[in-house]
């Protein structure tokens, strides 16, 4: 069965309640995107990340839910980003406060990756987030 915090951020962007998913998040969660090296951290950071990337999405729905035991699930999803077809895993590790600690975002092909950097990429800018270096 998939952690609480997994379920509720999933039911979260399936309802597109922007604001309910934010709860989800541990004060601390590391955020790894696909398009950048170094993790975002922080909820704040996190949540002002993941709004961009959820009005940057069209068609974003998820297909499949593989649950690794009792604080790893990985939600596999399909979308589209700047006209393109993607592809993508939300692999999502719950922490001892029953939040989401770590957040890894997997998108393939390449080509639509690109795509999403590229209309992401200025909001991103725009809005201040910065990458964490560790």
């Amino acid at each position: 069965m998939p952690p609480a915090a997994a379920t509720g951020f999933r039911a979260a962007v399936e309802s597109r309640d922007i604001d309910a998913f934010a709860e989800h998040l541990s004060p601390d969660v590391v955020f790894h995107s696909p398009a950048v090296f170094h993790p975002y951290v922080g909820r704040e950071t996190v949540e002002a990340l993941l709004r961009l990337v959820f009005v940057t999405f069209e068609d974003f729905h998820y297909t499949d839910e593989l649950d690794q035991g009792d604080d790893t699930t990985a939600l596999i999803f399909r979308a589209k980003a700047g006209g393109k077809e993607l592809e993508g895993m939300d692999l999502v590790r719950i922490g001892d406060d029953g939040l989401i600690a770590d957040f890894t975002v997997m998108i393939r092909p390449l080509s639509g990756l690109i795509a999403l950097a590229q209309e992401l990429g200025p909001k991103v800018e725009a809005a201040g987030l910065k990458a964490t270096p560790t």
